[in-house]
């Protein structure tokens, strides 16, 4: 919370501001905006939970607080098998606590922060896209970054809905 506080500090200023953090699920690039980000921790495990829906790997207690684990990639319909040397390669990201939801999401790897100077054009969500995948950015070399609204995911009836 105290990077977002010098970001939103520094808009003020002529200074580039990251609108977004970029992470990686199954070679997809994904931004994830800031502002609903929480903390990220090093993969440490899960508690899994019996009857539940293949993206939700189980339960972590992250700084006290028990939080339910997402595999973002199973969720964004990657058949995604990790072994758990895979695993130890990954990385949590806590929602923000404003979402008011205990998650954390399973990403590969978290490529750094981007804002809108990084980027040179939109493009529409597919046809068929859940609510929470928002619009494509393509970057100066043409890579396109997937925006993942984490607010509009939190208050998704399916993914609040963790049961088989």
């Amino acid at each position: 919370m105290r990077l977002l506080a010098r970001l939103r500090a520094a808009e003020g200023a002529d200074v580039a501001v990251a609108s977004w953090l970029a992470v990686e699920c199954a070679g997809q690039r994904l931004l994830l905006p800031l502002a609903q980000a929480g903390e990220i921790f090093s993969w440490s495990g899960v508690q899994p939970v019996p009857h539940t829906q293949p993206w939700f790997l189980g339960v972590a207690n992250l700084r006290g607080v028990l939080n339910g684990v997402i595999d973002l990639a199973v969720l964004l319909g990657s058949p995604q098998a990790r072994t758990e040397q895979a695993l130890a390669g990954c990385a949590l990201l806590t929602l923000s606590a404003l979402l008011e939801v205990n998650a954390a999401l399973l990403v590969d790897r978290f490529i750094g922060l981007r804002g809108a100077q990084d980027f040179t054009e939109d493009e529409a969500p597919a046809p068929g896209s859940a609510d929470w995948v928002g619009a494509s950015r393509l970057d100066a070399q043409g890579a396109r970054w997937q925006i993942i609204d984490l607010q509009t995911l939190a208050r998704d009836a399916a993914f609040l809905n963790i049961g088989a």
